[in-house]
């Protein structure tokens, strides 16, 4: 995005931008997405994205779809750009040519409850392992993990308090009876190291003051996964789709899963129906029901 040198304290075009983005408490992941993708509007566009046209963003959406960007992609800049005009420029009459693109939904990659035990055990470390535990025993994003603070810990109530999490909403996660176990021998092992204080981070980067980074909590999991044997491809948010999928065929009622996880639609948390496959059969089909084919016994209605 361009830049202009002012002599004043009007801040830049950049600075409000950045500014409605804290105010409604988006992400540093999504902040940098949205700068990098009004920044390249306005490389594409030759002049300050203030003066652009409803027209310039309907040839832009185009002609990144001619050059064959990936529907995910373009409907992040959709969502850049819609609330760069909306919200810094309250122009929302140039964003009405703006169109997300539809896209099937990939399944996601979920792992046995055996892979999560060989998972586990295959950490280098105890904070490894907890990192890990916590991602999927109480179904945390990777970046709500990093953020996690000793302070967080309700062992109480048996509950993580998750801050700021995706949208800037507060909720209470689960706090499993070993996980707290594993913690607290976190916490003991952390304090001899001099990395763990009280108000500190649950999880220090290479600098106790400091949270570990997103980056290495993926190099973590996928390190572990292949010292497990696992050929499926794994990150952190691996275990969250795995702590979903494993509460929904225990029997646990999906809005409960969707509270857990913090979604704010339902649908989010209903995809995790179609990878459910203890749920799935143990489903009785109706065929098996009426006991027609021979040698069959007819299942009882329940």
């Amino acid at each position: 995005m361009t830049n202009t040198t002012s002599h004043d304290t009007t801040p830049s075009l950049r600075e409000r931008f950045v500014e409605d983005m804290n105010l409604h408490r988006l992400s540093r992941a999504t902040q940098r997405n949205y700068l990098r993708d009004v920044s390249r509007f306005a490389g594409w566009l030759g002049r300050p994205p203030d003066q652009a046209t409803d027209e310039d963003l309907r040839r832009y959406q185009i002609e990144q779809r001619e050059t064959g960007l990936g529907a995910p992609a373009m409907n992040t800049a959709v969502s850049a750009l819609r609330f760069f005009y909306t919200r810094t420029l309250d122009r929302q009459d140039l964003t009405r040519k703006l169109h997300r693109v539809k896209h099937p939904r990939a399944l996601p990659t979920v792992l046995s409850r055996e892979e999560v035990t060989r998972l586990l055990d295959a950490t280098t470390s105890i904070k490894h392992q907890a990192i890990l535990s916590v991602a999927y025993g109480a179904g945390l994003r990777a970046s709500e993990v990093t953020r996690l603070k000793v302070r967080d810990i309700d062992s109480e109530r048996m509950l993580l308090r998750v801050e700021c999490g995706k949208g800037g909403r507060h909720r209470n996660a689960m706090l499993a009876q070993d996980l707290l176990v594993l913690l607290r021998e976190w916490w003991k092992i952390g304090r001899q190291l001099g990395v763990m204080h009280p108000d500190g981070w649950l999880f220090p980067g290479q600098h106790y003051l400091k949270p570990i980074c997103y980056r290495q909590v993926h190099r973590i999991a996928a390190e572990a996964a292949r010292m497990a044997g696992i050929t499926k491809r794994v990150g952190p948010h691996t275990l969250r789709h795995s702590f979903a999928t494993h509460l929904l065929e225990d029997g646990v009622d999906v809005r409960i899963i969707q509270v857990l996880l913090g979604h704010a639609q339902l649908t989010t948390t209903t995809l995790y129906t179609r990878v459910a496959t203890r749920t799935v059969r143990n489903v009785v089909s109706p065929l098996d029901r009426l006991g027609m084919l021979p040698g069959a016994q007819a299942a009882p209605d329940g």
